[in-house]
């Protein structure tokens, strides 16, 4: 096999109490790629299609990024070329620069025979990543990759863990069509917290992992709550509490900021109570003049696949 083509999705990171280290994956949206061995050495970026400016220069595009250092260590006797065909806009706070960094990698390793584990494929990835947010951090790559909820146990050395995804699980995304770079949105977060607030994040945190292993909808609720990063971040998406406010009402489990925004997402218990989540976002956004995107999806527990 010398061509492979493959989706790879985009992910909510953070989930509210989790910053930095707990993520899940979306079903219905991500990117498309095609990843195919030639036998010029080296990588290539050969096409981009989606509307968006990046870079085609490998050095510079999170793609090329994370497949040069897959590269470097492997050192396969052949070349690749990578076409993106990108559904996920950058900055959006769903994961864009994630899928493409977790998709050159998997493409590669599937065409040489799968010489890495998913955990070395996410560390080659984290190179790629740093590219778009200045740091490196795997809470979007890590669903990415292994599909369903991921804890991101360490960095150095890295260590992932899935967590459990329970049934009827529904996520509902607004996307307001404005952009918030990671790199500004780690800028605007405090570098010291209170030490009461510590604690309530902490707890949070714990209680979702254990709602998550039980599938305790209700312990659920009461754990999706961020007390350090959402005031901060908040302040940086357009009617952020309106749309928490409301949808809370709506029936959601709970609300947060995807990633580092501009992206909210809230979980929900089936797939109605998720799509009237929907609908009370757009009550609120369609009174403004910033467009949106909106998406009702199921956890996606497989991951990055072949298409």
């Amino acid at each position: 096999m010398n061509e492979i083509k493959i989706f790879s999705p985009a992910t909510v990171a953070n989930v509210a109490c989790g910053f930095d280290v707990l993520g899940f994956c979306l079903d219905s949206v991500g990117d498309e790629m095609v990843i195919r061995k030639i036998d010029k050495k080296g990588i290539f970026i050969t096409k981009i299609e989606g509307g968006f400016d990046l870079p085609e220069e490998t050095q510079l595009n999170v793609a090329g990024v994370s497949a040069l250092a897959m590269y470097d260590v492997l050192m396969p006797d052949c070349g690749f070329e990578i076409e993106i065909y990108k559904k996920i806009k950058p900055g959006s706070g769903i994961g864009s620069s994630a899928a493409s960094a977790v998709g050159s990698v998997f493409g590669m390793n599937e065409l040489l025979g799968r010489p890495c584990t998913k955990t070395q494929l996410t560390e080659f990835a984290v190179k790629g990543e740093a590219v778009a947010s200045k740091c490196e951090h795997a809470d979007n790559l890590a669903p990415a990759m292994f599909g369903g909820f991921t804890l991101v146990k360490s960095m150095s050395p890295l260590e992932i863990l899935q967590i459990p995804t329970p049934a009827n699980l529904y996520a509902t995304i607004i996307h307001p069509q404005i952009e918030v770079k990671t790199s500004e949105a780690r800028a605007i977060l405090p570098k010291e917290v209170e030490l009461s607030n510590a604690v309530t994040q902490w707890a949070n945190f714990g209680s979702l992992i254990h709602a998550l292993h039980t599938s305790d909808f209700e312990l659920m609720k009461r754990s999706l709550n961020d007390v350090i990063v959402e005031p901060f971040r908040s302040q940086l998406i357009p009617h952020y509490y309106e749309v928490k406010n409301i949808v809370l009402e709506a029936g959601a489990l709970g609300v947060g900021i995807s990633g580092s925004g501009p992206s909210i997402f809230s979980l929900s218990k089936g797939v109605e109570i998720a799509n009237n989540v929907a609908d009370a976002m757009k009550s609120i956004y369609s009174k403004t003049d910033i467009d949106f995107d909106i998406h009702v999806t199921k956890i996606n527990t497989q991951g990055i696949k072949i298409i």
